[in-house]
């Protein structure tokens, strides 16, 4: 099957087109791999002497991604692939396949598996079992490099304290580009709080990986996962928790069919206090290696006196309120203490509001409460508007995108695309809408063959080719990822952000970092002639809105590296302005072959 579009011709192959008829079933073996949490897979049907391969997968919906591996293909001179492959058991070369809230119901449950493809080793050459080995990559359990010693923080670092805003640490990286940037084992270092309780709420999980990230005197203090996974993969979970008792589990509420729960949040309880960490990333190694990831870290928070009122402790711009009611939305026992010890701590110094998405129909007034229309309620509210504001363009750049269907004014160009143009109380929305430019930044697949991971970047860029097919015409909204500002063009974005911005681009009039990608299951959508709304998911973000900082506009930061604690300058994560597909540039779509250039490793791309 192909498709013609202003973007190319997709293809694909005829063992990807029917995906669903697939003999190898997925097969568990945390004994072999204990760093494995949602699946493990044998690459053949006759036992092996190694290792087998462990994969990180996001939902259910994504499980059936590890029915199949493929086996190592090194590009060739010849036209010609065909016939070049050569069959070995892959030594751990494991696909992290990372956040994907895709409601198209046409892709959902069917399988896809791709890895790299690279030579063969010699037939002697024997696999050596490591203990305590790292979490498998897609490039195989010897692609992760040792950090450097001075790659993680021994001090307090410089960091940004006016917007708290962070980019994650890339491996590979010039220093300059990680100086202010943030690692998980800093976080959860000493240096922030001398920690006595967290909470991490995620999407995936590798909990033996996510243990070790703990320094060595916090490694035992009891942690509660919160998780979205029913069946086979929660079995998986639960098997994964066995060796650390100091680990229990929270399962999420997901009544509504293919809904995920995608926040990805830390709450962390200290002797000093009480922090919240909002953030893009999986609790997987993939996800703090190198890739484009952001998070909003709360100042620490004291304990209230004693005797303090129910009110005590907020913040202007209501964030312990809104807070308290997405905690209390997860109707969830094990979270009842956390939302005691919220309560008994000072959360008035935060400036930034909360929005998140939790599963369910709402009506009247509940419906402002989650996704799209709560953004819309605070951009409504807290904002002013800005003289020829319809020439501010709104920029989003997510990492994975849903169905919306053949017309753009079911939903992108029309609820959604209002949300988004929002600012102040204003009566101009039908014809303003169709004057305000909506830039959408999505890797193409040349960013994603010439990026640090090579193509299996693409593993956590999982927009469809089903999906795309069906609506060619968003691909005009397209821009590519570079981001030479802040030294990370080749690090893939796996972060939400969303914003509005000058027409020079050097003011922004809001900005948003969230775990909502581009979808109607992350941000909702309208039902009932506009009455009711569904959301399917739970999403968390936090808004930068000017006027809780006493200013009219940010001014974007043009160099945010390396990073100085008191500008005032916005460190948007990407270049402005955002470069526009040329004609010859693909959106990445990643079910389908890509084998007319190698990737940074010599690889190709073809998915089973």
């Amino acid at each position: 099957m192909s498709q013609d579009s202003q973007h190319g011709k997709w293809t694909i192959s005829r063992r990807s087109s029917n995906i669903n008829n697939n003999s190898h079933q997925p097969k568990s073996s945390p004994a072999s791999t204990p760093e494995a949490v949602r699946t493990t897979v044998d690459i053949k049907p006759e036992p092996a002497k190694t290792p087998v391969s462990s994969l990180v997968i996001g939902s259910e919906a994504r499980q059936a991604a590890a029915m199949n591996q493929l086996n190592p293909v090194k590009l060739e001179s010849s036209p010609s692939l065909t016939g070049k492959r050569k069959k070995e058991v892959s030594e751990g070369s494991g696909w992290a396949l990372s956040d994907s809230d895709d409601d198209d119901e046409s892709v959902k449950g069917k399988s896809l598996s791709s890895v790299p493809k690279k030579a063969p080793p010699s037939p002697k050459a024997k696999k050596v079992k490591v203990e305590n080995e790292r979490p498998p990559s897609p490039h195989g359990r010897l692609y992760y490099i040792d950090e450097p010693e001075d790659f993680f923080e021994s001090s307090v670092p410089c960091l940004n304290d006016t917007y708290r805003f962070y980019l994650n640490k890339v491996t590979g990286l010039d220093k300059k580009y990680n100086s202010g940037a943030l690692h998980i084992r800093d976080i959860l270092s000493p240096l922030f709080g001398t920690l006595k309780e967290s909470v991490q709420f995620n999407y995936c999980f590798d909990i033996a990986w996510m243990v070790q990230q703990y320094p060595p005197e916090f490694r035992t203090r009891p942690v509660l996962i919160v998780h979205g996974d029913k069946r086979e993969a929660k079995a998986r979970l639960v098997q994964q928790t066995q060796p650390f008792p100091h680990v229990r589990l929270c399962q999420a509420k997901l009544d509504i069919a293919f809904g995920t729960h995608h926040t990805k949040m830390m709450l962390l309880w200290y002797e000093e206090g009480f922090r919240v960490i909002i953030l893009t990333s999986n609790l997987i190694r993939a996800d703090w290696y190198q890739k484009t990831q952001g998070m909003w870290m709360s100042p620490l928070f004291p304990r209230l006196p004693k005797g303090s009122g129910s009110s005590a402790g907020e913040s202007p711009t209501f964030f312990k309120r809104d807070l308290l009611e997405y905690l209390a939305s997860y109707r969830a026992p094990e979270l009842e203490e956390w939302i005691q010890r919220i309560k008994e701590h000072d959360l008035s110094e935060t400036r930034v509001y909360l929005i998140g998405s939790t599963p369910g129909r709402y009506v009247g007034s509940d419906m402002e409460r989650w996704g799209h229309l709560r953004l819309r309620k605070l951009l409504n509210e807290h904002t002013d508007p800005i003289p020829g504001d319809q020439s501010w363009p709104v920029i989003g750049q997510f990492s994975s995108i849903g169905s919306m269907g053949l017309d753009k004014t079911k939903w992108l160009a029309g609820e959604f695309q209002r949300t988004l143009t929002t600012l102040g109380k204003s009566s101009k929305r039908t014809e303003f809408l169709k004057r305000v430019d909506l830039l959408q930044l999505y890797p193409s697949v040349d960013d994603v063959r010439t990026s640090l991971e090579g193509y299996p970047a693409g593993g956590s860029l999982p927009y469809s080719i089903q999906t795309a097919q069906k609506q060619v015409w968003l691909h005009s909204y397209f821009h590519r990822w570079k981001a030479n500002t802040t030294g990370r063009t080749h690090a893939m974005p796996h972060i939400k952000t969303y914003m509005r911005v000058s027409p020079d681009f050097t003011q922004l009039a809001w900005f948003l970092i969230t775990s909502a990608n581009l979808s109607k299951a992350a941000w909702g959508a309208l039902e009932k002639n506009n009455t009711q709304v569904m959301v399917r998911s739970y999403e968390l973000g936090v808004l930068y809105l000017p006027t809780a900082f006493n200013m009219k506009t940010f001014p974007v930061h043009k160099n945010p590296f390396p990073v100085s604690s008191s500008s005032t300058g916005f460190p948007v994560p990407f270049d402005l302005p955002p470069t526009s597909y040329s004609a010859k540039d693909q959106p990445w779509i990643w079910n389908i072959p890509y084998t007319q250039a190698p990737d940074t490793h010599g690889n190709v791309w073809v998915p089973s």
